[in-house]
């Protein structure tokens, strides 16, 4: 399994740097479309949709991700009532209702409500990608690795260490040990990119002076985000009786599986971008 997860990086990871970095906006834009359906597909199964009702799902899911796209513009770095508003609904979920919906263990059938939490789900993520691309490449991969560093450090570290169960109802693999691990995998990544003078320069867009206990707050906040969606992805794959969400990454399962914890952190990090842009001027 360790074999397979570890080659399947090694192909993807190039791919990835290579469409983030050489691709025009645009294309990066419907590239990550292509993604955000992929995972629109595995949530349909995930809500047990039928073949009609996936393929409604997942037409209106692609009607409305080029609406964003060739009518609202959002391939740029501009910050409209638009996004912002689908970057707050993300906010509100990810803060107020997935917290409610795990602690109570809620089981909703609802096709309807399942649909419009996929959406609220994906389609954030998907702007955020797009988004963050635009105002620099290099923050969008930086953030990026902030969930790659927690996640790979969590599994190491839940592998040595791991005993206390985190959710034992949700996620049986998930353990204190390897949240912990996380943090202070997030903690190094931070101080290294907080020693990375040029990466930090045009990540943080000419924004000097940052507070290093600032920086670690914002990836521990990051990571605490990370973990929340990683296990509302558990409880839905678990509602629905599926291992992975889907079988089309080896080793790593479906597209849903690998952006779980971006679907709970880079909507909201892009809201905060937004905000430091009006109240700081970045340029």
């Amino acid at each position: 399994m360790l074999k397979a997860r570890i080659l399947t990086v090694l192909v993807l990871l190039p791919l990835l740097l290579a469409a983030l970095f050489f691709l025009p906006n645009v294309y990066w834009a419907v590239l990550m479309l292509f993604v955000l359906l992929i995972g629109a597909s595995e949530w349909a199964r995930m809500a047990s949709y039928s073949v009609v009702s996936s393929s409604i799902f997942l037409f209106l899911t692609g009607v409305f991700g080029l609406a964003l796209l060739f009518i609202f513009k959002i391939d740029t770095a501009t910050g409209t009532w638009l996004n912002l508003s689908l970057y707050g609904l993300s906010l509100f979920f990810w803060t107020l209702v997935a917290p409610v919906w795990l602690s109570k263990g809620l089981k909703i059938s609802n096709g309807f409500v399942l649909g419009l939490v996929g959406w609220i789900i994906l389609i954030p993520t998907w702007l955020a990608l797009v988004q963050l691309k635009s105002i620099s490449p290099v923050l969008l991969l930086a953030l990026m690795a902030v969930i790659w560093a927690a996640d790979t450090a969590a599994y190491f570290a839940g592998k040595r260490f791991g005993n206390n169960k985190l959710a034992p109802t949700i996620s049986p693999g998930k353990t204190w040990e390897g949240v912990i691990g996380a943090l202070v995998g997030v903690s190094i990544y931070a101080l290294i990119w907080l020693n990375s003078s040029n990466t930090l320069h045009e990540a943080t867009a000419r924004v000097g002076g940052i507070p290093v206990i600032t920086v670690i707050i914002a990836v521990w906040l990051m990571t605490y985000f990370s973990v929340l969606g990683d296990l509302f992805e558990s409880w839905m794959k678990r509602q629905a009786g599926l291992k992975d969400s889907g079988n089309i990454l080896p080793g790593h399962g479906g597209i849903l599986d690998r952006i779980d914890a971006l679907t709970s952190t880079l909507p909201l990090a892009a809201l905060v971008v937004f905000y430091l842009n009006s109240t700081l001027s970045i340029q």
